[in-house]
């Protein structure tokens, strides 16, 4: 393991304090506050890694390639979307009891317009917020500081998936249970991609795409 500096050190420590200020504190910014906290941490990564904030979180310039972005993760979010529809929600639901309100998407039902711009969020908040956060950040710094022996990247993906998931507790327990899931899934193909922040940006998005677009289509 790399020695870690007294920069690397604070800067992280300093940054996850202000994005708990941010999640937790009395102030709510609702829908922008994944992309504030982007930034703050692309501004935070150029500061600890000396003008390097991107390749840091892991946004590989060699990766981004159209059979990576338009055609295999696709297809991995088309594969995760049907687990996540016929295996991952109707099995946490028998074991809760309790569905999923998907209520607050009704109003997208038939509507383009509001399809169009919950696409545009999701692909800001989600798509990108969420997996700079959870994965190029959050993941990255725990193996920066705990290595990649496969004890601490088990705990790494175990540990960010129940964060995670708890950070959708709007949802319900069901909700969050399967959110944490779907993060650990994304984790481990963040991990198993080399940390290619890209793909798993993709997926994600892609993902939300055809989840938007069913509920268009009232097929959810």
């Amino acid at each position: 393991m790399n020695k870690i500096t007294l920069r690397q050190t604070l800067v992280p420590l300093i940054t996850i304090a202000i994005i708990c200020f941010i999640w937790f504190g009395p102030v709510r910014i609702s829908y922008v506050e994944n992309i504030i906290i982007s930034i703050l941490i692309i501004i935070a990564n150029y500061v600890e890694y000396k003008g390097k904030p991107f390749s840091a979180l892991g946004f590989q310039r060699e990766k981004f390639t159209v059979k990576n972005i338009l055609v295999l993760a696709p297809l991995v979010a088309l594969g995760l979307f049907v687990f996540y529809v016929f295996a991952l929600v109707p099995g946490i639901t028998k074991l809760t009891g309790v569905p999923i309100d998907y209520s607050s998407f009704d109003q997208l039902r038939g509507n383009l317009p509001a399809c169009l711009i919950a696409l545009l969020l999701v692909w800001a908040t989600s798509g990108f917020g969420e997996e700079i956060i959870f994965r190029g950040y959050f993941m990255r710094q725990v193996v920066k500081f705990f290595g990649e022996s496969k004890v601490s990247i088990m705990l790494n993906i175990v540990l960010l998936a129940c964060f995670f998931g708890f950070m959708h507790s709007h949802q319900g327990i069901t909700g969050q249970l399967v959110a944490g899931i779907v993060g650990g899934l994304l984790a481990l193909i963040f991990y198993l991609r080399k940390y290619d922040l890209w793909f798993v940006v993709a997926v994600h998005g892609f993902f939300d795409t055809i989840a938007i677009i069913c509920i268009y289509f009232g097929l959810a």
